[in-house]
């Protein structure tokens, strides 16, 4: 340093920073020529910063907001150190660093690559995350012993790389140990946040620093995970597998329209149409065949045979046509003395009586002789 830097050494009495708006800086050297420090100098220590001093690479006194004359009352530990027992009057040797204290917000994490874990419902899957934080240093001088060391200038970007990485990791295991089903994540978001905030912060309290604010922006699959999603939403929008199928030859019946470039895709229009029209012409025919109660019940007879209800003994056999009769007639199930009954005959009567059947008992052959 030049003459000019020795000058300002001797008559500046006062010690501050403050902290340029456009730069992330933690912790600041303050330059003093050959570290020189006036007896009775004034520090100026403001909100959301703190002094350490550093005697021959050891740290010394830390200072908190306010104003301070460095005398050796109120430096114990520096006095201590050189070895002033009767006090001091004259320049000492010193390096002050400014450390910011105040809250770094809107600091951003993320997964740089997928993460897989274990769904309960999905089984292997992969996941994406990304959120923000915010943290500011809560112990001076731990910060400086781990991070600053002896930078003249700390800034946040040295530092944010390592809290990333534990934050991600400390992330990972707790969406690990929760066990709480993909499709559940977006309603637990909160509380997922607090259960990181506790597992990351013990770690970097541990470099003097205290995350205060943890939040997680978005959990997302990989892309074809999420179509598959997808595809099963619309599948239980629509309700089942034929009327999934039904939608997916309209859906290609609407892009084969669309397409005017080539028979290709006229084609295949063409073809989800026949497919679509065969499944609406298959239901048509399943409701015209469903059973009804005159079906269960038989067949209605054909037209122009004559159908008699026959009762032999007082008991009816049931209603016959005349080939029914005929055999019955020959196995001598029906005798000449049975009743019949058919629609527009007032009463039964006997079987030989009715003009329609006495020729039956001529055209059936008597018994063979014993």
């Amino acid at each position: 340093m030049g003459l000019w830097d020795k000058l300002r050494g001797e008559f500046l009495d006062i010690i501050e920073w403050t902290e340029p708006s456009q730069n992330e800086i933690l912790a600041y050297r303050f330059p003093r020529y050959q570290n020189e420090i006036k007896y009775g100098a004034k520090l100026t220590v403001r909100e959301g910063q703190a002094v350490a001093f550093v005697n021959e690479g050891q740290l010394a006194d830390v200072y908190k907001p306010g104003m301070y004359s460095l005398e050796t009352q109120n430096m114990p530990i520096l006095s201590t150190l050189k070895g002033w027992k009767y006090g001091f009057n004259s320049p000492f040797k010193a390096e002050v660093y400014f450390i910011s204290t105040r809250q770094w917000t809107d600091q951003k994490w993320g997964t740089q690559n997928p993460v897989m874990v274990r769904d309960p419902e999905f089984g292997p899957v992969r996941l994406r995350a990304f959120g923000n934080y915010a943290f500011k240093v809560i112990d001076p001088g731990l910060f400086l012993k781990e991070l600053v060391a002896t930078d003249p200038s700390f800034e946040a970007y040295e530092i944010t790389a390592q809290f990333k990485n534990v934050i991600v990791s400390r992330f990972i295991d707790v969406v690990g140990t929760a066990k709480i089903p993909m499709l559940d994540l977006a309603g637990q978001y909160e509380r997922l946040s607090k259960l990181a905030l506790d597992r990351i912060a013990p770690e970097l309290a541990k470099m003097g620093v205290g995350l205060t604010q943890f939040y997680i922006e978005n959990i997302s699959l990989p892309p074809e995970v999420e179509a598959a999603l997808d595809k099963r939403s619309q599948m239980g929008v629509l309700g089942n597998l034929d009327q999934y199928t039904k939608f997916q030859a309209a859906e290609a019946i609407r892009d084969a329209a669309q397409n005017t470039g080539g028979g290709a895709g006229l084609g295949a229009g063409i073809g989800a149409g026949v497919a679509l029209g065969q499944q609406v012409v298959n239901a048509m025919a399943a409701s015209n065949q469903a059973p009804t109660a005159s079906a269960a019940a038989g067949p209605p007879p054909l037209p122009g045979v004559s159908i008699f209800h026959v009762a032999v003994s007082g008991a009816q056999l049931g209603a016959l046509d005349v080939n029914a009769i005929v055999a019955g007639i020959g196995t001598g199930r029906i005798p000449r003395g049975a009743l019949v009954w058919k629609a527009g005959m007032p009463n039964w009567a006997a079987i030989e009586t009715v003009p329609e059947l006495a020729a039956l008992f001529g055209a059936v052959p008597p018994p063979l002789p014993t």
